[in-house]
């Protein structure tokens, strides 16, 4: 079945004028890819995609240009009149809010531009399984991103922010991505509860930046008692410190948190000084975080692959 595709505009040009109503005008129970091609401009509301909306994707030209952005906190939720957005706190004031499954992103940047210092400001919660994000931008202080539930996959995107700005408790491939810390706080926190859960973060040839000077981030500390994060053949440079990870202030949380190393390099790699309830993996127990297959072991649907965008034309 051939892709759906419709477009949108702020000066009028296109289907519709804001993305909200692009993704109003999908069918309940959608079966169809449906591409919604976003023009260049910084569409100032809320976005929410519904459970009943699957396989939407939505494209842009350059990720600089194409800009979604919003402004709410956990504590200061304000509804723009046409957002179907719902809920409170940090659950419900993503910028972005995505439930339906099978969503794809290119060419998008994700924004909350509440300012340094308001706390939770989400710019993107995904609540969905099987969704993928090419060169896409997310940008924030405080839990930026919210990898909530479901399985993801970014690549060649780039996210900023402070405070446990990849967050939640999903099973996600960050590759090729450039994590960029803004100030002092923790790259991660990832909120596995249980040892049985198979969720997880994978970095898989990152890069990690900072503002230079001193040491001033953490990898990662655990949301969750069992949180798993791997960084492999990542760089880190000065902004992370020493002793990489963070217990979350409860020694407890050292014994079931699985935080790992494999072959990362850079000045803010440092594995003689990290702490000792973080290890460094030996090549045959990084083998199940080195693949596609940390994040479905099905082949054969290939939605890892699925750049719908790129095969239709901008004339359709």
């Amino acid at each position: 079945m051939a892709a759906r595709v419709l477009t949108v505009a702020q000066d009028g040009s296109g289907n519709f004028s804001t993305v909200q109503q692009a993704i109003d005008a999908v069918p309940l129970g959608n079966t169809c890819r449906t591409v919604i091609r976003v023009a260049p401009g910084v569409y100032r509301q809320p976005v929410y995609v519904p459970k009943t909306k699957n396989f939407i994707t939505l494209v842009g030209l350059i990720p600089e240009n194409t800009v979604l952005t919003w402004n709410n906190t956990a504590t200061k939720i304000e509804h723009h009149q046409a957002s179907r957005v719902i809920g409170t706190g940090t659950f419900g004031c993503g910028s972005v809010i995505v439930e339906g499954e099978d969503f794809i992103a290119e060419n998008i940047t994700f924004e909350n531009n509440a300012p340094e210092g308001s706390g939770q400001a989400v710019a993107i919660r995904v609540t969905a399984d099987r969704c993928a994000f090419y060169n896409c931008r997310f940008l924030g202080w405080q839990d930026t991103v919210y990898l909530h539930h479901g399985k993801q996959y970014l690549k060649d995107c780039y996210i900023e922010g402070s405070v446990d700005f990849i967050f939640g408790n999903s099973t996600a491939l960050l590759e090729h991505c450039h994590i960029h810390c803004k100030a002092a706080g923790f790259v991660t926190a990832q909120s596995r509860k249980t040892s049985q859960e198979s969720t997880g973060y994978v970095f898989l040839r990152c890069v990690i930046t900072g503002n230079g000077g001193t040491s001033y981030a953490y990898l990662g500390r655990p949301w969750g008692p069992f949180g798993r994060v791997v960084f492999a053949y990542t760089y880190m440079d000065q902004c992370i410190k020493n002793v990489g990870w963070h217990n979350w202030g409860k020694a407890e949380n050292e014994r079931s948190a699985c935080f790992y190393e494999y072959r990362c390099f850079g000045p803010g790699c440092c594995p003689s000084k990290r702490v000792t309830w973080a290890r460094e993996l030996v090549d045959e127990e990084a083998e199940e975080f080195m693949r596609h297959g940390f994040i479905d072991p099905n082949p054969e649907r290939q939605w890892l692959a699925q750049k719908i965008g790129h095969k239709i034309p901008h004339s359709a």
